[in-house]
């Protein structure tokens, strides 16, 4: 018999451990999709994974899933499929009247704020960010100041999204306690 609450079971149970689940990929609304996927691939070198696509409300597969994913009257839209180092993707969107918020750091609000990506030199990342027409939103900052070299910052592409760098892993960064 399979243990109690484990996939086999069909039962739940709270005393059956979840294995952590792999991060697949992020969706990111953009306003010009051919300037977007130039700006990652060229900044963070993003691989090109699939290049600007028109996907249109049809009988595909695509067509209907995107009508579960959106509802009826959603039109078209365009998408490009980017891949980071490790494999994560990143799904560039282009929604026909897409427009730039407002206020786009509303990170009170339910949702996700921003994004990070990891290199060891912060700096020249940022540098490039800024020389790729996105902007760096504050000074760079140390985790833990004369004691360990772990650095972030805080930036945006040119449409608004947050991108936030870190210097080293999610897992050095928080496992030696940040907040001593």
């Amino acid at each position: 018999m399979p243990p109690a609450g484990s996939p086999q079971d069909g039962r739940k149970s709270n005393n059956y451990m979840t294995t952590p689940r792999a991060f697949s990929h992020i969706g990111v609304s953009v306003t010009d999709l051919d300037n977007a996927v130039e700006f990652y691939s060229k900044t963070f070198g993003f691989y090109v994974i699939m290049g600007p696509t028109e996907i249109r409300h049809d009988e595909s597969a695509i067509g209907i899933m995107c009508d579960d994913v959106f509802g009826k009257g959603w039109g078209s839209f365009r998408i490009a499929h980017l891949a980071s180092a490790d494999g994560i993707g990143i799904e560039l969107f282009q929604f026909v009247n897409s427009e730039r918020r407002e206020n786009n750091f509303e990170y009170w609000k339910t949702g996700i704020f921003h994004l990070c990506v990891q290199d060891p030199d912060v700096e020249d990342l940022a540098k490039r960010i800024v020389e790729n027409g996105g902007k760096q939103r504050m000074p760079i900052r140390y985790y833990y100041p004369g004691e360990k070299p772990y650095r972030m910052v805080y930036c945006e592409d040119p449409f608004g999204n947050i991108v936030e760098i870190y210097s080293h892993s999610y897992e050095l960064t928080y496992s030696a306690g940040a907040y001593k």
